[in-house]
């Protein structure tokens, strides 16, 4: 089972990289876990305090995957070699769909770059 420090590593820090299939399964994880949350309000009668809930709920979960999938793609950028502000793409409609796909099928730089050791590990760690 994963340590919780490399969990908070994965999801909200931008130091490190990460490969193609931890890209690929961290995005994964975030959208089941909003698409969960759109049910649970789709699902509740409109003006109910329920749907308030679950409305402030899916927006907090957006805010928190925004964050998120600009960390994880940072990191898949480090892994090959590119600067992290290019994530950023990630939310330019039709653009985000072809920058995901690449992240996902593109490989990492092998060996040491400038933003870490090795890949799935903060820039700090060997």
């Amino acid at each position: 089972m994963p340590d919780k420090n490399q969990l908070l590593w994965l999801f909200f820090r931008f130091s490190g990289r990460i490969s193609r299939a931890a890209f690929f399964l961290g995005g994964l994880l975030l959208a089941v876990i909003q698409a969960f949350f759109l049910y649970r309000f789709a699902m509740v009668p409109e003006d109910s305090s329920e749907g308030r809930l679950w409305a402030t709920a899916f927006m907090l979960i957006v805010l928190v995957s925004m964050w998120s999938s600009v960390a994880l793609g940072a990191k898949r950028l480090h892994d090959m070699g590119r600067p992290g502000i290019l994530a950023v793409s990630l939310f330019i409609p039709v653009v985000s769909i072809i920058a995901f796909i690449a992240l996902c099928a593109f490989p990492g730089s092998p060996g040491a770059n400038q933003y870490g050791k090795r890949t799935n590990a903060p820039a700090d760690e060997a």
